[in-house]
Order: C-alpha cells, then sequence, then structure tokens
C-alpha cells in the first residue's frame, strides 16, 4: 500500500538519507561533471549554509569547520572542487576512507 506515493512504514527522512549518502557515494566514485546545484542540496542535507556572491562563485562553509570553499559556479564543475567539496563533508561528519 502506498502513502504519500512512498511505501508504508518507510519513513520520509531514511529514504533522504539513503539518497543523500548515494550521491554522495557517486561524487566519490567520480567527482566529473556535477553541476552547482548537486553541491548546493548536498550541502542542505548537512547542515551547511551556500552563498552566491552575486558573481560567478557559490561558497560553501558550516561553522564547525575551520575553512570556507569557494566553487567556480561554471558548468561543469572541476573534479578538484568537487573533491574538495567531499572533503569537507568528510569532516564535518568525520567518515574516514
Amino acid at each position: 500500500m502506498l502513502k504519500d506515493g512512498l511505501p508504508c512504514g518507510i519513513a520520509y527522512d531514511t529514504i533522504l538519507h539513503v539518497l543523500r549518502d548515494k550521491l554522495l557515494a557517486r561524487m566519490r566514485q567520480n567527482p566529473r561533471d556535477w553541476r552547482i546545484e548537486d553541491l548546493e542540496a548536498l550541502a542542505q542535507h548537512f547542515g551547511m549554509s551556500v552563498r552566491r556572491t552575486g558573481g560567478s562563485h557559490v561558497i560553501f562553509y558550516h561553522s564547525d569547520l575551520p575553512e570556507m570553499l569557494s566553487v567556480p559556479a561554471r558548468r561543469p564543475i572541476k573534479p578538484v572542487y568537487v573533491r574538495r567539496f567531499v572533503a569537507m563533508l568528510d569532516e564535518l561528519t568525520g567518515h574516514e576512507d
């Protein structure tokens, strides 16, 4: 039986966590061809702040992290920025490879 388009008994938050984890795993495996919207969505799920400069960059930061990451908003984002973004999320969550 479906409720709100989801199987009964499955919490919406659980599905969001699974999707977030899958997206992050895909980003780790292949840091190419990502869009700034993908990074912004992940940042939001991890409680990071996102600031658009009004120019060509987007700034990602979190109060628990010592550094910010400035990413050019061009498409696709260069792999070096995706790797740095994933490293920030890993530092924030305590994830180790």
